[in-house]
């Protein structure tokens, strides 16, 4: 089967996150399958138009604006030689590939972004791609969801009929993420692009508080974006001691922070899954989340994680230092979390995508 994929980056582009690594996990499992997949992305400074990367075919063109005229002119003149088209709704605007092949399209979707669009852009241009955003209603007949999450929001937001979703969850590699030895000092992870809707203010100002009950705590922070020097100032107007913003780092890196830390920590608004929570259980460290789509769908309250209010910062501060200072507890979730994460391997989540695709296409030739 020749798939075409259509995202904003792939994996070597500077901003990608977790859906390009979703994106790429699975497709590379595609192309051992005997699959062929041609990734069509936005072009960046310094990488090649065309290569191949682990067997899968990467066509770069244009910037983060211009992709969304030429993706839809190259589905046009070449979707007839594909069997299948995902148009990976990663940032919130569509491809609208239906519009202009009849090739059989999937849409996929990791979070809804209503709320977040208004959050992070300027009122006009947040008014027209939540419009667009909306409009995945009438062009898409089928959609894949990264969490049941994202399906509920996609019922509740555009009243989508349930039955033309299928959720097909994010996964982890599990020989990649393993436990390892924690940390002498207590140590809290925080993991992400820093960005607005991820309310890295909220867990600054958490730990301050946490702070005066364990001083000898630490705060890593890994990750970059548009916020990150705001991130930076506020941490000094707190004056806050032990924090590291280390920015973007090798995966191996990540990897034994992720194995190091005692607590992971996420504080979003919305996730469509939470890539960075599960990479984390794998590591035999148990999160604290804010009780929000995406991110509730893997921390089960009190069985694999702690669930916090959205927004309420006294709360986080008070949950960090009760899990912090109780090992028992810590401990029995970070065992339950690294048990129930062992379903999630892109193995099967790769085998469960490809059924869906194979479903839709012979649903759309019958």
């Amino acid at each position: 089967m020749k798939i075409l994929w259509i995202n904003h980056r792939d994996l070597k582009h500077p901003h990608a996150g977790g859906a390009e690594v979703r994106l790429y996990e699975i497709a590379r499992r595609l192309v051992k399958m005997g699959h062929e997949v041609t990734v069509l992305c936005e072009n960046v400074n310094g990488l090649p138009s065309e290569e191949v990367l682990d067997g899968i075919k990467i066509k770069r063109m244009g910037n983060k604006i211009s992709i969304h005229v030429l993706a839809p002119l190259y589905v046009k003149k070449h979707g007839h030689e594909y069997n299948v088209i995902i148009d990976d709704i990663a940032h919130a605007v569509p491809w609208y590939s239906p519009l202009v092949t009849k090739t059989p399209v999937i849409a996929q979707v990791h979070h809804v972004h209503q709320d977040v669009v208004h959050i992070e852009l300027p009122k006009p241009l947040a008014w027209i791609v939540s419009r667009a955003e909306r409009t995945i209603t009438k062009v898409y007949k089928h959609f894949i969801a990264v969490s049941q999450s994202t399906k509920e929001e996609l019922v509740k937001r555009f009243n989508i009929n349930p039955n033309r979703v299928t959720v097909v969850p994010n996964g982890v590699d599990l020989e990649k993420y393993k436990p390892g030895s924690k940390d002498q000092r207590p140590t809290i992870l925080w993991i992400g692009r820093i960005k607005k809707y991820k309310n890295l203010d909220h867990l600054l100002k958490a730990y301050k508080i946490a702070k005066q009950k364990i001083s000898d705590a630490q705060l890593i922070i890994i990750g970059t974006g548009d916020q990150e020097q705001e991130m930076k100032k506020l941490a000094r107007e707190l004056e806050l001691r032990d924090v590291y913003f280390l920015g973007k780092v090798s995966e191996e890196e990540k990897i034994r922070w992720m194995q190091r830390t005692w607590i992971i920590v996420s504080t979003s608004t919305i996730e469509g899954w939470g890539m960075v929570v599960t990479e984390a259980a794998t590591c035999r460290t148990p999160a604290i989340a804010y009780n929000v789509p995406g991110l509730r769908d893997f921390v089960k309250h009190m069985e694999t994680g702690i669930l916090v209010k959205l927004g309420n910062i006294e709360q986080l501060a008070k949950t960090i230092t009760w899990l912090l200072t109780d090992d028992n507890l810590r401990n029995r979730l970070a065992e339950n979390a690294y048990r129930y994460v062992q379903q999630f391997s892109w193995d099967r989540v790769a085998e469960d995508f490809l059924e869906v695709i194979q479903s839709d296409v012979q649903w759309n030739y019958r």
